[in-house]
């Protein structure tokens, strides 16, 4: 059983910025990748950004050179720091992970949300 705890959402002007915090927790061997998505108004959940546990990350082109992946593997803990915020930011921020349990399962867990509000 894994845990993930989101922390870090709030209420910004434009061009402020917020660090999301992501923390897993339980029987983990190991954590693969770990991601954090928007929910949009239709509830689906679009891919932000990502890290691997050997540092690869990617970005959607829409927060490119404005938010930063980056992860602590001896934490497994996952940080974005969400830079330069535009109000189109605006939306809950899941964080997901994709590990292997100590039972050498691999399974992926979502956070419970955190909200980001950005004002214009």
């Amino acid at each position: 059983q894994v845990q993930l705890v989101e922390s870090g959402g709030g209420l910004v002007q434009a061009g402020g910025s917020l660090r999301l915090s992501c923390s897993a927790s339980g029987s983990i061997f190991r954590i693969n990748t770990m991601g954090w998505y928007r929910q949009d108004p239709r509830q689906y959940r679009i891919l932000v950004a990502s890290i691997t546990s050997g540092g690869e990350t990617n970005y959607a082109d829409s927060v490119k050179g404005r938010f930063t992946i980056s992860g602590d593997n001896a934490k497994n803990t996952v940080y974005l720091q969400m830079n330069s915020l535009k109000p189109e930011d605006t939306g809950v921020y899941y964080c997901k992970s994709i590990h292997t349990e100590t039972t050498g399962r691999s399974y992926q867990y979502w956070g419970q949300g955190t909200q980001v509000t950005v004002s214009s």
